[in-house]
């Protein structure tokens, strides 16, 4: 593949249409400029420094793509392989040939989806290089690096992308935040993929909720309340967050519950 040379930014990984002195996305209070200040990489000397691309199994149906050594936040991307097509949930900075190959063999990709501006990565080049959309929701489009004609903006509280397949925004760490509903994920039990909206913690048996996780701000409980009523609706016995392992394997929904009470018991205790 050609690669581009649009800038990335070296501490979030999100690509950008032109050369700027600043990333909008990391001076917000959510992110941080690097200590030693803005840095910009491109794919090509992300390339020639070695980095590959790592694409390994996840769970049933779900496979996590990702780059070694890691790039910025180093998030890894998780491609669902639907009854109705492949959805990208999603996105990393990096790209090249062998990973465009393996994922054309696995059924490419149909469309591509965006938790949120953080994970926006280089997704307009993933979206080129697949010939696919890319859904954001339209409370996040000012937090847009590369506007192009590929983005879709979503509105409202659910958007279904296709049969058993939901996109629902619960505001949390971003207003226009989402999560994937899988129906059929888990072996018909259901998943729930939720980049860092909501993070699975260490053990895998709990998950938080932050504002900011870099600068540990908390997200407040109104919207997690909102959120967890926005979740209602829907079963689900997996969740995948955003990094490699993270992920609960039983009991989703249950785990979920227990870690929004646990939060709002410390969250509120103001003894």
């Amino acid at each position: 593949m050609t690669f581009s040379d649009l800038p990335l930014c070296r501490t979030c990984g999100v690509q950008y249409d032109a050369p700027r002195a600043n990333c909008p996305v990391c001076e917000d209070e959510r992110q941080y400029v690097g200590w030693n200040g803005q840095q910009w990489t491109t794919l090509a000397d992300l390339h020639a420094a070695g980095h590959r691309g790592r694409i390994e199994e996840e769970g049933p149906g779900v496979i996590g793509i990702g780059a070694e050594p890691a790039v910025a936040v180093g998030q890894r991307a998780l491609l669902v392989r639907g009854k109705s097509g492949n959805i990208l949930w999603d996105c990393v900075p990096y790209l090249d040939d062998d990973m465009v190959d393996q994922i054309t063999a696995l059924g490419g990709i149909d469309a591509i989806a965006i938790s949120h501006p953080h994970f926006y990565g280089s997704m307009i080049e993933w979206s080129r290089a697949f010939d696919a959309p890319v859904y954001v929701h339209a409370a996040d489009r000012a937090w847009l690096g590369r506007p192009d004609p590929a983005v879709r903006l979503w509105e409202g509280r659910t958007h279904e992308l296709a049969a058993g397949l939901t996109l629902i925004n619960l505001g949390l760490h971003f207003d226009g935040a989402a999560v994937l509903h899988w129906r059929d994920g888990a072996e018909g039990r259901g998943a729930l993929l939720t980049g860092d909206t909501i993070m699975v913690s260490m053990d895998r048996r709990w998950t938080t909720f932050m504002y900011s996780f870099p600068n540990h701000i908390p997200e407040r409980p109104r919207v997690i309340r909102q959120a967890m009523e926005a979740l209602e609706p829907f079963a689900f016995e997996r969740i995948y967050a955003a990094f490699w392992g993270r992920t609960v394997k039983i009991d989703g929904m249950g785990a979920l519950r227990r870690s929004a009470e646990r939060y709002m018991r410390f969250a509120l205790d103001d003894r």
